[in-house]
């Protein structure tokens, strides 16, 4: 059979470029090679593509750009040229792709922005489309939507720069503190802080419309965080469901890659009926917000039993070690194995 030639995009101008190339250093470790000829494509944090050619090591240890070998490259916007034009010394070629594979955070890459560029180029890639990838990404837009089907949220508010501060105030002494304060387009809880008083929530607000220029302030939720990892497009399956276990103020980024004071229980302890709703829930909230490929949907069990809806990562970790992956491998699906079904699926939609 023909090798597919797959296009692993990584880096991106983001707050979470370090953790993109993490994942995209896994992904390209575990890509099949008797099945896939790999081509790498980073972005620099300051929005310059290149095609790599080193190893992942190169990509993980943040030395790849500087490779002899890179050559600037660009995605070929024109349908009957699917792939990327290079520029090598003064003359430009193309390098064909079957498929692309974005491995990209937050920002400029998780967003929808790289994924429109895709669909405009009729390429096929791995994940949600542009509208599915740029509402998840704005939770405030995927809280209303979700809400919107009759699928509990914690109570919130979005605030926008330069608005008054009266109504997060006015929220504060309705719902009391803690109240949380998030970046409304931003991942890896990059910007998020915990406000216990007004003069931390006012902090906080500003804090986050340094990341994005809405932020969104939330009522604190007394319970404990579950995800659910969901796989597939029509017929979407689930992996096992994680719970995250805190003893600091929440699951902030040092923790996410540290561990420090947190933990991951893989499975949940939580009851059969519970992780049935939970799974239940996730798909639900993948089918409406139109998630395909492949997303990370992340509930609180709140302690009278009731499910709310935090949140979906379309692009989640991929390192070995990362939840979206682990949470399948306890579910049977290998990381080698995971990367073909999301490629399988991606070339298959493609041709629907």
């Amino acid at each position: 059979m023909k090798k597919l030639t797959v296009g692993v995009w990584f880096g991106g101008c983001s707050a979470e470029h370090d953790v993109s190339l993490s994942s995209a250093a896994a992904v390209i470790r575990n890509l099949d090679r008797d099945k896939y000829e790999v081509v790498a494509i980073g972005i620099t944090r300051d929005g310059r593509w290149f095609r790599y050619p080193g190893d992942a090591d190169g990509i993980e240890e943040d030395r790849w750009s500087s490779h002899p070998g890179c050559v600037p490259a660009v995605l070929s916007p024109s349908r009957d040229r699917k792939g990327l034009i290079e520029l090598t010394g003064t003359e430009y070629r193309f390098a064909a792709l079957d498929v692309a594979f974005p491995v990209l955070h937050g920002k400029n890459g998780e967003d929808g922005t790289l994924q429109g560029l895709l669909e405009l180029s009729g390429l096929p890639f791995v994940g949600c489309d542009a509208q599915s990838s740029a509402i998840c990404m704005d939770k405030s837009v995927a809280k209303t939507i979700v809400q919107a089907e009759g699928i509990a949220i914690p109570p919130f508010l979005t605030v926008s720069a330069g608005e008054p501060a009266a109504k997060s105030l006015e929220a504060a002494e309705r719902w009391g503190f803690p109240l949380y304060v998030k970046p409304a387009r931003s991942g890896s809880s990059i910007g998020i802080t915990k406000a216990h008083n007004r003069e931390e929530l006012l902090a906080g607000i500003e804090a986050a419309l340094l990341h994005d220029g809405k932020a969104v302030v939330e009522r604190h939720v007394d319970g404990f965080e579950l995800g659910c990892a969901v796989l597939g497009g029509s017929r979407p399956v689930t992996g096992e469901i994680d719970e995250i276990e805190l003893s600091g103020e929440f699951f902030d980024l040092v923790e996410k890659y540290s561990l420090n004071t947190a933990a991951i229980h893989l499975p949940a302890r939580i009851p059969p009926e519970t992780a049935e709703r939970v799974r239940r829930t996730a798909l639900d909230i993948y089918q409406v917000l139109g998630c395909r490929g492949m997303a990370r949907v992340d509930l609180f069990l709140a302690n009278d039993g009731t499910l709310l809806f935090n949140e979906v990562n379309t692009i989640p970790g991929f390192t070995p070690k990362s939840r979206y992956p682990s949470m399948m491998r306890a579910a049977g699906i290998g990381f080698p194995e995971l990367l073909d079904r999301l490629i399988e699926s991606a070339v298959r939609e493609a041709r629907a």
